[in-house]
């Protein structure tokens, strides 16, 4: 199972995702390294060039690397995804 590198903050970005999307989200970076204490949950990340934004979408998360700020925007390039998997009520599931 692949690390998130990460010093400080990581930004997760939260769209109005439904609660158990996020849920599953939060528990599966942590699953990868992440400690609890150090994510942001929000949908205006105030990042510098270096921190981890992670990008949620109903199957997936694409966990990227801030390569530039220019007017409180942000350029990222992906570092890599983590698929989610449902089971076969729609339910999310922890495969790791």
């Amino acid at each position: 199972m692949q690390k998130i590198d990460y010093e400080g903050t990581v930004w997760v970005l939260n769209n109005n995702n439904p609660q158990p999307l996020l849920d599953h989200a939060l528990h599966m970076i942590e699953r990868h390294g992440v400690n609890p204490d150090d994510v942001v949950i929000t949908d205006v990340p105030k990042v510098k060039v270096g921190s981890i934004v992670v990008e949620i979408w109903p199957y997936e998360l694409v966990i990227a690397r801030v390569r530039s700020v220019r007017n409180e925007s942000f350029i990222s390039g992906s570092e890599f995804t983590i698929e989610l998997k449902l089971d076969e009520n729609g339910n999310y599931i922890d495969y790791l």
